[in-house]
């Protein structure tokens, strides 16, 4: 990229720091230091500012960066991913969204811990919702590296390295500083700005081919190399039954998995009743649903202007701004330089706010459950918030780390394994709690762990880490697994297990628990 493409993104994306950093320090002035405003805002937002927020968190980079980049290498198979993720906000909207305003109070244990002895089921609940979270965190880390690579000409790791230690520090500060409130509004201003890019780049692939899209999918088809194999099923996955498998499994994953992540869940806390909650997931549904649609769009619109041949060294993850710089007149022209500058600024701001929600998620996780089950006295609220800012740094240090590791992989494909894992970790337990009269506190931490350790390991000796060229470990291999996601064995390993610890528990369920979690969650009597 020339240097007029450098400077133009980055004072944009410089811009877009600044502005968030000012509410996040407009935010902190305002704060009253409560767990409630901390980890919830004040339960202030409105459906349409939480639909809007939802959208923002959900929108990460694995849609604006890596779903565009699998569209444009792998045709019909890339848009698998558009179907799951949007298919999730299905399950969502039936069964999670008002039954967990209700049940809970800021994080997923909540709702288990209603009717379950508290303390393990905490302890459980919350060590899986942080490492869902870091998983997810990774995703974002590897998109900022691929973005700031393809700014500076792929020349320079170390670029690579500080642009994620950058993204990391910001991150920490809007959580750490800001809480709910600022990052809700960080995700408003974020999802704004996705959105109207996106329907920017839209209008101007539709009309480079007269609004004609049977010539784009021609053309993309042409220019992939792959032909009209490229408009059909089986480029990525169904050349074997192992693919076939995959395939089913990261189905899986991706529709299952939405209701299991910790910082989806933890939206709906933001809203003042369970009525709000729903239309807010309404407002996400439309919202999200229009974006995906224009990523099958820009996806097969970067397969016929960009072509594999540049898209292929990063994965596919620098899909989108190259197909903005092409629009815009090419590489030199003064369009191509303002495009490829906006998309780019809209990607980093992606970015940003995706990791400010997960972080704070995460590090409520930390602070609400897992300290405040080992601790044994809850003196203060306040001492459980600063903890929470401390567990904000030591995740983002984490994230920081696994993101300079994975910094090759496609960032949906990493977000797919936190999907899974999500889906065999805390799914089950989230709706054995809701829906299963005579659950017990046995089977929710076997679910949560007969869900969580295979869905681990399983990735460790999977392709993904070693055995094959594009792994994290190439030069060696204990790969035993064949599939590259998950989900099809340990999402009904979770579910199994929660079965099975249940009826050989010795543990009578109570039953005037349930019923009461029952009524709060069907009629909000009670909800906090």
């Amino acid at each position: 990229m020339t240097g007029t493409h450098q400077t133009l993104a980055l004072l944009l994306f410089s811009l877009f720091v600044a502005v968030t950093l000012g509410i996040t320090t407009w935010v902190s002035r305002r704060r009253h230091g409560s767990a409630e405003e901390f980890y919830a805002g004040g339960r202030l937002f409105s459906p349409m500012e939480n639909g809007f927020a939802i959208a923002g968190d959900y929108m990460s980079a694995a849609s604006f960066l890596g779903v565009t980049g699998l569209i444009a290498l792998y045709g019909y198979d890339g848009m698998l991913y558009v179907v799951g993720f949007l298919v999730a906000w299905l399950v969502v909207l039936f069964l999670v969204a008002e039954l967990v305003r209700n049940c809970g109070r800021f994080t997923l244990a909540d709702v288990i811990a209603a009717r379950m002895s508290e303390r393990p089921v905490r302890i459980a609940a919350g060590t899986s919702s942080v490492t869902v979270s870091v998983l997810y965190l990774v995703a974002q880390m590897v998109g900022a590296g691929s973005l700031v690579a393809l700014l500076l000409g792929r020349t320079s790791g170390a670029a690579q390295a500080w642009a994620v230690i950058g993204v990391g520090a910001l991150m920490v500060i809007y959580v750490s500083l800001g809480g709910m409130r600022a990052t809700t509004w960080i995700q408003i201003v974020k999802a704004v700005l996705l959105l109207s890019g996106t329907v920017a780049l839209t209008v101007l692939v539709l009309v480079r081919f007269h609004g004609d899209f049977d010539r784009l999918l021609l053309t993309a088809a042409q220019h992939s190399g792959h032909g009209n194999a490229f408009l059909a099923p089986g480029l990525k996955y169904g050349g074997n039954w192992t693919a076939r498998l995959d395939f089913i499994s990261l189905g899986l994953a991706l529709v299952l998995g939405t209701a299991g992540l910790p910082h989806i869940l933890s939206r709906f806390y933001t809203v003042p009743t369970a009525r709000a909650a729903r239309r807010s997931t309404v407002w996400s549904i439309g919202l999200i649903g229009g974006f995906y649609l224009m990523t099958i769009v820009l996806g097969f619109g970067a397969a016929a202007v960009v072509g594999p041949d540049a898209l292929a060294p990063s994965n596919g993850n620098t899909a989108m701004p190259l197909l903005a710089l092409d629009l815009g007149g090419g590489a030199g022209s003064t369009g191509g330089t303002v495009l490829f500058a906006v998309v780019a600024a809209v990607a980093f701001a992606t970015i940003l706010a995706v990791v400010a929600g997960i972080t704070l998620a995460s590090s409520a996780s930390v602070a609400h459950d897992l300290y405040a089950s080992l601790r044994r006295s809850h003196s203060k609220v306040r001492s459980e918030v600063t903890v929470a800012r401390f567990a904000a740094v030591g995740i983002g240090v984490v994230a920081i780390a696994l993101g300079l590791l994975a910094r090759d992989l496609n960032v949906a494909f990493l977000v797919g394994l936190a999907f899974a894992v999500a889906a065999s970790a805390n799914l089950p337990v989230l709706l054995y709690s809701l829906f299963w009269r005579s659950f017990t506190t046995r089977g929710a931490v076997w679910a949560v762990y007969g869900g969580l350790v295979p869905a681990l390991v399983l990735v460790l000796l999977s392709p993904v880490v070693s055995g094959s060229p594009g792994s994290l470990f190439p030069g060696v291999d204990f790969q035993y697994f064949p599939l590259q996601n998950p989900g099809l064995v340990s999402i009904p390993l979770g579910f199994v297990a929660g079965w099975l610890g249940t009826v050989t528990s010795d543990e009578v369920a109570d039953e005037a628990k349930y019923a009461e979690t029952e009524v709060r969650s069907l009629t909000g009597a009670g909800a906090v």
